[in-house]
């Protein structure tokens, strides 16, 4: 009577309603068995395994396949089937899910390391998007899945995302990337994250892909230094020297400054104010100076020389230029006298060979490919 009250399996298939489950253990209770004859159904983006023992007996990709002995080896070299009645296969089935898994995150738990050429060791971190699925399913069942009825996407992430960090950090480290170009090249590293995990997760049948680097972030400290270099920059036409933009800075603060503390308050702020306003005349002073250091190029060499030079430090040719007919002084970028409208060539040359005119700065002649010395 024992026998009878079994719950025979005529058809075995999984309707995979989530986005989050990577393998699934079909439910087998006691008094069920999977009949030989039964029906198995294996959709798109599935693949089936029975297990028996500990053992993988067999794999089915998409399809739908009924199960004897004849068309499945495992039936007949691994179990013992009953004669009594219709067959019964003694086993365990799991669907392995082998969709792509698309907009998982990761980030960084803790700072990376990084060795700067422009500030030295500094922490970086970063987030960002991946994708991954199982490209081996009997890889991935030996080395990674267990005795768990379910294997979902979250188990997967914590278990392998401190790999795909490392792989990261190798990736920053190898290009030495200053930090300034890192976020000009997150298509780049994200490229060496891919490749590399190639052999990390390969052997284990999985496949990362579309790994997508959103942000490396510098600390506060290093972002406020950034700030203040932008800031130079900017004003650098103006002022000249991050020295000059302090001075100008600080002269702003005093004079928000309350004297306070009465005639000796007063002292004290009338004493720094005239200090500041010393500093802020000579920064002034520097800023026009560095506005007065004009360069040129030479006439001959084309050489970046100061502006009132009458000779070049490198080839030694006189700057001073007067038209060669009427001897009136010119210009260096004169092109023609304006006393009797010779023309000039003191900006051109010409290319020995083909007899092309170029301009002074030329090093090689765009026609004939001649090097103009």
């Amino acid at each position: 009577m024992g026998f009878f009250k079994k719950q025979f399996l005529s058809v075995i298939e999984w309707k995979d309603a989530s986005n989050d489950i990577i393998v699934y253990r079909y439910p087998l209770t006691d008094r069920d068995e999977i009949m030989n004859s039964s029906t198995l159904v294996v959709r798109e983006s599935q693949v089936a395994m029975f297990i028996h023992k500990g053992e993988i007996a067999d794999v089915f990709g998409p399809g739908t396949y009924k199960l004897a002995t004849e068309n499945i080896p495992f039936l007949t070299k691994l179990l013992s089937l009953s004669t009594l009645g219709n067959s019964r296969i003694k086993a365990e089935v799991y669907f392995v899910n082998t969709k792509r898994f698309m907009g998982l995150k990761w980030g960084t738990q803790n700072p990376i390391m990084m060795r700067d050429v422009d500030f030295g060791n500094i922490r970086l971190r970063g987030y960002g998007t991946f994708a991954f699925k199982v490209e081996d399913a009997t890889k991935f069942m030996k080395e990674c899945f267990g005795t768990n009825p379910i294997y979902r996407v979250k188990d997967m992430v914590t278990q392998y995302k401190s790999t795909l960090i490392q792989l990261l950090t190798d990736a920053i480290g190898e290009s030495k990337l200053s930090a300034l170009d890192l976020a000009a090249n997150y298509k780049e590293l994200a490229d060496i994250v891919e490749e590399k995990s190639k052999e990390e997760f390969a052997p284990i049948g999985l496949k990362l892909s579309n790994f997508v680097i959103e942000n490396l972030s510098l600390p506060e400290d290093v972002e406020k230094m950034l700030d203040e270099r932008t800031k130079m920059g900017v004003i650098s036409d103006k002022m000249g020297t991050y020295t000059q933009y302090k001075a100008a800075n600080a002269l702003g603060d005093v004079a928000k400054n309350p004297s306070g503390g009465g005639l000796a308050g007063l002292g004290v702020g009338l004493g720094a104010g005239v200090n500041m306003g010393s500093m802020f005349t000579d920064a002034l002073s520097g800023a026009k100076d560095s506005r007065r250091q004009v360069t040129v190029q030479c006439i001959k060499c084309g050489a970046t020389i100061p502006g009132k030079s009458k000779f070049c430090p490198e080839c030694g040719a006189t700057q001073a230029l007067s038209c060669p007919k009427c001897g009136e002084p010119v210009s260096k970028n004169s092109k023609f006298c304006v006393n009797c409208g010779e023309k000039l060539t003191f900006n051109e040359k010409t290319c020995p060979k083909c007899g092309k005119v170029l301009s002074a700065k030329a090093k090689f002649c765009p026609d004939c490919g001649e090097k103009i010395k």
